[in-house]
């Protein structure tokens, strides 16, 4: 039995562009830096006019920031030629279309090109949202289109999705994934649903964080801060929904939803109530913030900017500050307030485990010193400034506790109810759960008023954020206090209320969960979805990287109190996730969970 050869790989030369807009002039520049002859292609010699301009303000930019030279720039521009004619593409071993997101138009394009270019060309779109196989039964060779989902902008940004249907042929995957290595960029494939790897994971979160908004669980200030200081995110969700644009972002998920039926990815009301009112985000001056003028970053207060007089007092006298709790989390929030200059008393179950939180404290600063951040008559006063105990007693006279003990509800109300018996009235108690009801720690002493949760991040003395959380009986003067506190230690607060995840683990979670499933589904393989994530949406890190750091057994708890809190069936923990916990793969701590950490 004799097989036939694999067929050659194919010699890409001369590429084709069908729309010089800011994405389609992008991506001729793309290619014409790295050598190919480019045929660019508008409608009108008025779309090849700006489509020139694009090119020639975009490469001026990249000589003045030193990234090209003069003559580099004029070997570019002088790669490519324009005109106003399909038929001018016939030569082209890649046409790339990179028009409006309709799916009619881009049908009528690749019916057209069915009669110009070779049977050999590949014919590329580069949709973000729309169904390249859809666009790909328009031509007689449905095997040849593919789609190359570049990101704006496509000279900066370094991932591309290489998007393969059911019918395109292995070479020319094989193919397209070389060529665009070859010019430098990341390629991630994957399969052709709506949104794809990175609109997919990114707008189910924005989405959610926009529902937030409109429950006015927080306000738009905080939700965007917690994504900031708690994720290290560029941008907040609403602030990134602003520059997006609320009419694309709006169009994108309704394409999401009606592909997939995920009532996560259905658009939140308000956001068609904001695109109706002409309401676009910083193209308009005016969206979930409001801008200077149309097009502007420069972010102007409005009627819900908090005004300077609304800024958070001291309402209680807060001198001291008692710690229950030795471990990192506990350590960190005793070194953040003795730093701060508060007398810190810090209570552990042993004199041993007393003597860890100074160790860890001392360990802390000694490398400070050594970086040359920190001096030793600095390390001396805040150590003088603690004080250790193995008696919860001793917490009598202080003015704010903060629990900082394992994450059981039953050990943290037993703790509740001493402390409301050994601490003096009007002394703040404060919980650093970041998953459990507070009000059932409120409940557990005769002052729920005074309750309140000061959720810390890890490592506290390295993290800005904190979370203040009242419950519905926390007094507003506790609130205050807490909020005013955390700005007095170095922190950013946010506020909001008592429920599941509080602002970053709700949005947070989900989103990783989404990833898991995505993977449990084979549409993207691990590394091509953190790629997506890092490159396509400048995260500091990719879901399954997240996942092995937190560790996945504390991350299936976090998603299964959000699915009990909200009932949200797209909450459901991924079964992928519970299995690599029943297995034992529970991240770096183990050596091993979404990838293998013991050959390292």
């Amino acid at each position: 039995m004799t097989t036939s050869p694999a067929p050659a790989a194919r010699t890409f030369s001369t590429i084709g562009v069908i729309g010089l807009g800011t994405m389609g002039a992008g991506i001729a520049e793309v290619f014409a830096r790295e050598g190919y002859a480019v045929v660019g292609v508008e409608k009108d010699e008025d779309g090849l006019t700006r489509g020139r301009q694009h090119l020639e303000h975009s490469t001026a930019r990249a000589v003045k920031r030193g990234k090209m030279t003069e003559e580099e720039q004029a070997g570019l521009l002088g790669r490519i030629s324009f005109s106003t004619e399909l038929k001018d593409l016939a030569s082209c071993d890649l046409v790339v279309e990179a028009i409006v997101e309709s799916l009619d138009i881009k049908k009528g394009i690749f019916r057209e090109l069915d009669g110009i270019v070779s049977p050999e060309t590949v014919l590329a779109t580069n949709t973000s949202s729309l169904s390249v196989t859809e666009i790909s039964t328009a031509n007689s060779r449905p095997g040849r289109v593919i789609g190359i989902h570049f990101f704006n902008p496509a000279p900066v940004q370094d991932l591309v999705e290489i998007v393969r249907t059911v019918v395109t042929e292995g070479q020319v995957l094989a193919d397209v994934e070389a060529l665009v290595a070859a010019i430098g960029k990341n390629p991630v494939v994957c399969g052709d649903k709506a949104g794809f790897i990175a609109n997919t994971l990114l707008f189910g979160y924005l989405n959610h964080a926009v529902s937030m908004y409109e429950a006015r669980y927080a306000s738009r200030e905080d939700i965007d801060a917690a994504m900031r200081y708690g994720c290290g995110y560029p941008m907040g969700p609403l602030a990134l929904l602003d520059l997006i644009g609320l009419d694309t972002a709006y169009e994108i998920l309704e394409t999401m939803y009606r592909q997939g039926r995920d009532r996560l990815h259905a658009p939140a009301p308000i956001l068609k109530q904001m695109v109706t009112a002409g309401w676009l985000g910083r193209k308009t001056g005016r969206g979930f913030y409001t801008y200077e003028a149309p097009d502007s970053p420069v972010v102007v207060p409005d009627e819900q900017t908090p005004s300077a007089d609304d800024k958070p007092e001291l309402k209680h006298d807060i001198r001291t500050v008692g710690v229950v709790g030795t471990g990192t989390m506990a350590s960190g929030i005793v070194e953040v307030f003795a730093k701060a200059g508060y007398d810190v008393l810090f209570v552990g179950r042993s004199q041993e485990k007393v003597d860890g939180v100074v160790a860890a404290v001392t360990r802390n600063f000694d490398k400070q010193i050594q970086r040359g951040r920190a001096t030793e008559e600095a390390k001396a006063e805040v150590l003088g400034r603690m004080t250790g105990s193995v008696s919860l007693d001793d917490l009598k006279d202080v003015d704010l506790v903060v629990e900082a003990i394992a994450e059981d509800l039953a050990i943290k109300t037993t703790l509740f109810e001493n402390l409301d018996d050994i601490c003096k009235p009007g002394a703040i108690l404060a919980t650093t759960t970041s998953s459990l009801p507070i009000i059932s720690c409120a409940q557990a002493t005769s002052r729920p008023q005074d309750v309140i949760g000061m959720h810390f991040f890890n490592p506290a003395p390295v993290m800005k954020l904190v979370e203040v959380v009242s419950t519905v009986v926390t007094a507003d003067d506790v609130t205050e206090t807490t909020l005013a506190l955390c700005d007095r230690v170095g922190k950013v607060a946010v506020s909001c209320g008592d429920r599941a995840g509080f602002i970053v683990n709700a949005l947070l979670f989900p989103y990783l969960n989404d990833a898991v499933k995505m993977l449990e589904a084979h549409y993207a393989t691990a590394d091509d979805i953190d790629t997506a994530m890092k490159q396509g949406c400048a995260l500091p890190m990719g879901p399954f990287e997240l996942l092995d750091v937190v560790g996945n057994d504390v991350s299936l708890a976090i998603q299964r109190e959000l699915y009990l809190e909200f009932r949200e069936p797209g909450f459901a923990p991924a079964p992928l996730l519970e299995h690599l916990v029943t297995a034992g793969y529970l991240g770096r701590k183990t050596k091993r969970g979404f990838r293998d950490y013991s050959v390292r």
